[in-house]
């Protein structure tokens, strides 16, 4: 039987002609890409799936949906490209979605539902055109997308959060966890990471405290990054990461790995979630315990979320100074308690001054970052840990974000302004040979502490102003 008559006899899924969500209606065009699709898949089988043979197979199924295409009466050219891509799209790839994961400029994919999809590009939320059939078509493209990794999502399983082979992270929920239908967020993974220099550009952060931050990283003080959801925690992490020097050995830790860490001497870990038996499954913690048998001069994990944080503060105590980490908080003081929260969550009964010791030793900086309401990401604050006070560790705020107005398009101007107080561990930047001018915490003062001359650049090795 030819592949035309097959796709004539093949049986048709029904396409869903009832508002589902969202304010598009049904597809004209459903049926017929659904009788294409089934006759198209029965035909070439498991060579859909042979990655090898993936551009052939490719060409294949755009001339076969082409001569298919050509048999239709009453489609216009332009009917007809765009019919061939999506019929395409959806057997190789992820259906709709496919032309924004391929979309450089979209930061995420949010679908609500079938005909629900919504973007982020340039911090900023905004609705698509973009449907899918109906739920039953989302729902598909959900098994596949997390069947091609590896996992699977049914009612025994509703629940998956993994990386695609991309790097993008990938979150689905369907019913009965979800009331409203298959749901699923997609965060694309970056191809080109930020350097410090062009963070500077965009205003994420000041040139001053770019320099403040760079002395940091070379003086080995153990920094957390704190954050809200998408405030720009791992950009900034991977930007900041680029000062450690090509001679340390560092072991990077995450859940799903996004670090993009360019030194010689980098060994990447990722957790893994338990399989389909409930087994096998390795976390953060575990990772972070065996990284100190490794013998690694940094220590960077991508998020601290559990236990693991007491790991990670017994690392940085016991000689492991220049790690990194990030935590999801709303302030440098959230950040601590946050930390505290977690170190109870390794099953030990510490008192709580006793685990704000471990803290308050272990920490030496807390940047906050923020994404604002015009869709920026901006450091809102920079904070030196510093010891107790009774019980009670206290902060000193060395960098703060100051709003001075909004723009005519509604963007925020403002500055990361320094509170002219000095740090308490400038000696650290001593004992590293690096120089730091003391102007960069506000005032007018030109001396320069430490004895490094090549630490900074010329500007900053005078005092003045840029």
């Amino acid at each position: 039987m030819e592949l035309h008559e097959r796709i004539a006899n093949s049986p048709v899924v029904p396409a869903l002609t009832v508002r589902d969500g969202g304010g598009n209606g049904a597809d004209p065009f459903a049926e017929l890409k659904n009788r294409i699709h089934l006759a198209l898949v029965s035909e070439l089988g498991p060579r859909l799936f042979d990655v090898e043979d993936s551009g052939a197979v490719r060409a294949r199924v755009e001339s076969e949906i082409g001569e298919q295409l050509a048999q239709e009466a009453g489609l216009s050219r332009d009917d007809r490209t765009r019919l061939a891509t999506e019929i395409a799209d959806d057997i190789l790839g992820y259906g709709p979605l496919e032309r924004l994961l391929g979309d450089p400029t979209i930061s995420e994919i949010m679908v609500n539902g079938p005909r629900d999809i919504w973007i982020e590009r340039a911090g900023r939320l905004s609705p698509t055109t973009l449907t899918f059939a109906d739920s039953s078509h989302l729902r598909r493209i959900i098994t596949k997308m997390v069947g091609q990794i590896g996992r699977r999502i049914d009612e025994s399983s509703p629940l998956v959060d993994a990386r695609l082979p991309d790097g993008s992270r990938v979150n689905a929920i369907i019913p009965p966890l979800s009331l409203s239908g298959p749901l699923l967020t997609i965060r694309k993974f970056a191809q080109n990471r930020f350097a410090l220099a062009e963070l500077i550009e965009i205003g994420t952060v000041s040139q001053d405290a770019a320099s403040f931050l760079e002395g940091c990283i070379e003086a080995q003080l153990n920094i957390l990054i704190s954050g809200g959801t998408g405030s720009g925690k791992t950009t900034f992490l991977n930007a900041l990461s680029e000062g450690v020097p090509d001679s340390d050995r560092i072991v990077t830790i995450e859940d799903a790995a996004e670090l993009q860490l360019h030194q010689r001497h980098v060994l990447r870990l990722e957790s893994r979630p338990k399989n389909i038996e409930g087994e096998g499954e390795i976390t953060i913690r575990d990772l972070v315990r065996n990284a100190l048998r490794m013998r690694p001069d940094r220590i960077i994990v991508g998020e601290v979320r559990g236990a693991e944080a007491l790991d990670m503060l017994q690392a940085m105590n016991t000689g492991h100074e220049g790690s990194l980490s990030t935590v999801h908080a709303n302030s440098p003081r959230d950040a601590l308690n946050r930390l505290e929260t977690m170190v109870l969550m390794a099953g030990y009964e510490l008192p709580l001054r006793a685990i704000r010791s471990h803290v308050s030793s272990a920490l030496d900086l807390v940047i906050q970052l923020d994404r604002l309401d015009d869709g920026s990401r901006r450091v809102v604050e920079i904070s030196e840990v510093q010891r107790m006070e009774g019980d009670v560790i206290t902060l000193q705020k060395l960098f703060e974000f100051k709003v001075d107005h909004f723009d005519e398009e509604r963007r925020i101007v403002g500055r990361l302004h320094p509170t002219g107080l000095r740090p308490g561990f400038l000696g650290k930047f001593e004992r590293h040979g690096i120089e730091l001018p003391l102007s960069l915490f506000g005032g007018t003062a030109s001396a320069i502490y430490g004895s490094g001359a090549a630490a900074l650049p010329e500007w900053l090795r005078g005092g003045e102003e840029r």
